[in-house]
């Protein structure tokens, strides 16, 4: 199970890469870097959010988690 500043590092490293990629699609599209600009923040806001929650739930979802067997031996 990760911690809770583990989730929120990957969440942000994670939200990065798409707000820049949802700013560059809104400027594609619009051609305005105030309006982009401003997509990419709210999204980055609103998702870091969302991402936290979903990634602290799936610790509680045991589908496809592998148990961890103990050691045969303990030195």
């Amino acid at each position: 199970m990760d911690s809770n500043s583990r989730s929120i590092a990957k969440a942000v490293s994670y939200r990065i890469l798409g707000s820049t990629s949802t700013g560059l699609i809104v400027f594609y599209f619009s051609g305005d870097a105030k309006i982009s600009a401003g997509a990419g923040a709210l999204d980055m806001i609103a998702n870091i959010g969302l991402y936290f929650l979903h990634e602290r739930a799936w610790n509680y979802i045991s589908f496809g988690r592998q148990e961890r067997h103990a050691p045969d031996y303990e030195i």
